[in-house]
């Protein structure tokens, strides 16, 4: 076969045809943008004021400041996350003139808007469980709010650091070291020498891998489909530069957009969830009440978790060595079994018995969730986040499921499911204005990150079919990373797939800019680990001296 045509020589000797990325936006444009946001936030005041008002929790003016506060700096970890990260997502449509840059911002922020609205929440929790047992059991501590503070702004603070010199870097990268370095200072802090203090290892090293290994599926996918497509797909055009300003054929077109599509609404599936989670911890910390529990769930529901939790406290008697002589006790043997993730104990199994029957029957006492007292709240969101996480881990524990029947392992993870229902929700209010955040974001600033893909990863300009094969790839692997509830990083997989297109397509890479963007990735986790420990430590501090 012939393939004089793809060759490097033949590429680069094609000249480049850079995109306008200097149009100026309508006036009605910044008109409709600030419309929306000072919508969306006035929006989440008004949720607020009427869910505390519902379960009779009123907010004093100065937590609602506070409140007020937490909500925007997670609200702004999602805005920078947009124009961050997105930018990943519209520098190919834009690099081979398929659509505009302004049309395509807006384009891309609407798909993100949509992917954050029918995101399931199982991504939100996942980052949720990184953070010490301690500090989500007291989230409404002094504490607790040093924790969200810190890691937030320690993210936020390093997200821009590498967008000021455009280098595509990892939201969630910096997310997930923000949390190690809370955990971790908070170890050091409380003097922890078992390590209870500090974050669950296990869970980090899933979510990490899944960080690691995605930027390498995006380069390998990359770079394979963009063979196949050479082998398969003839048309030159695929392959080559475009020319001037002219946009590409109609079904590349079609194609091109179709994949950037795909590749927004994923970002928003996958990073929105990400501010969700931690916006609920603050929702959890100042307005237990109205937030700690799944109000909404109907009284109708109440036999059916009574029901899964008997049989699960049942399964658990079978296998225990006696039970805890009052619920205190269960409960501390619990949160010390969580903390250490020795769950496969029979000790436990008698504590979760005695902590199920007790969570039972208050819920049927009460007749529902909604109808749970206000001080009665927090103790009881407590305990079923403790009965929850302990039971998913017996589940999933190997030494438990030699114990346990397989139908007593369906009875516990389907306990699990109800208690998630119960704990684990995401208000509609939430998710809009996360959605909003992420998708307005991703109109601002994303000039920088636009020009390092398009023009400083590889030697040549973006070809259509480089460009196709790299979203398409990067779009599969986050969705499939989603339906797993795992975070991955939208920046490391489309920047690693632009990356092995360009070395499938002949053009070679850039090695400064591919040095820049290794050692972006490198340093994210120490430095967004220091950030972080050194903010929570002064915030603790700065708490304590004010006597909180």
């Amino acid at each position: 076969m012939a393939t004089s045509t793809f060759t490097a020589d033949a590429i680069a000797s094609t000249p480049r045809s850079g995109p306008k990325l200097d149009h100026s936006l309508h006036p009605s444009g910044r008109w409709i943008f600030f419309a929306i946001l000072l919508g969306g936030l006035a929006y989440a005041g008004i949720s607020i004021a009427t869910d505390t008002a519902q379960v009779g929790e009123s907010l004093a003016g100065g937590a609602f400041a506070f409140l007020a506060l937490a909500l925007l700096i997670a609200l702004g970890f999602e805005f920078v996350n947009g124009f961050h990260d997105t930018a990943n997502a519209v520098a190919t449509v834009i690099y081979t003139h398929s659509m505009p840059a302004p049309f395509a911002v807006v384009w891309s922020g609407f798909f993100n808007f949509l992917g954050v609205m029918l995101s399931s929440g199982a991504v939100a929790y996942s980052i949720v469980t990184l953070l010490p047992v301690d500090l989500i059991l007291n989230v409404g501590s002094a504490g607790g709010f040093a924790m969200i503070f810190a890691l937030l702004l320690a993210a936020i603070l390093w997200n821009l650091a590498t967008w000021a010199v455009g280098l595509p870097n990892s939201s969630s990268h910096a997310l997930i070291g923000s949390i190690l370095g809370v955990g971790l200072a908070n170890q050091l802090i409380s003097g922890g020498s078992d390590g209870t203090s500090g974050v669950d290892m296990a869970q980090v090293w899933k979510v990490l891998s899944a960080l690691a290994f995605s930027p390498v599926i995006g380069f390998v996918g990359a770079l394979l489909l963009l063979l196949v497509m050479k082998r398969f797909l003839r048309d030159k055009k695929l392959y080559e530069a475009p020319e001037g300003q002219t946009p590409p054929p109609r079904g590349i077109r079609a194609l091109l957009i179709g994949t950037c599509t795909a590749v927004s609404f994923a970002h928003g599936s996958n990073d929105g969830q990400k501010g969700m989670g931690l916006i609920m911890l603050i929702l959890i910390g100042c307005a237990p009440t109205a937030y700690a529990l799944n109000r909404t769930m109907p009284e109708s529901a109440t036999p059916a978790f009574v029901q899964a939790a008997r049989a699960a406290s049942a399964a658990y008697v079978a296998h225990a060595d006696g039970r805890p002589a009052n619920v205190g006790a269960a409960r501390t043997a619990v949160t010390q079994a969580l903390k250490s993730k020795r769950v496969a104990d029979p000790v436990v199994y008698g504590a979760l018995a005695t902590l199920s029957d007790d969570v039972s029957s208050r819920i049927a006492g009460y007749g529902s969730l909604g109808k749970v007292p206000a001080a009665a709240t927090p103790n009881l969101r407590n305990d079923m986040y403790l009965v929850l996480d302990t039971t998913k881990l017996i589940a999933a524990d190997k030494a438990a499921q030699s114990r346990f029947t397989a139908q007593e392992i369906t009875t516990l993870k389907s306990y699990s499911g109800k208690l998630e229902q119960g704990t684990r929700y995401i208000p509609t209010w939430v998710k809009v204005t996360v959605a909003l955040a992420l998708g307005l974001g991703t109109m601002v600033g994303w000039k920088r990150i636009v020009v390092t893909v398009g023009e400083r990863i590889g030697k040549t300009h973006l070809t259509y079919g480089m460009g196709a094969s790299a979203e398409l790839v990067a779009a599969a692997t986050i969705l499939l990373a989603v339906n797993y509830g795992m975070p991955v990083s939208t920046t490391h997989i489309l920047s690693s797939g632009v990356a092995g297109a360009s070395v499938a397509n002949g053009a070679g890479l850039q090695r400064r800019t591919v040095m820049n963007m290794a050692l972006a990735w490198v340093m994210t986790l120490p430095v967004a680990m220091l950030l972080s420990g050194v903010l929570y430590w002064l915030l603790l501090t700065l708490a304590h001296s004010l006597g909180y």
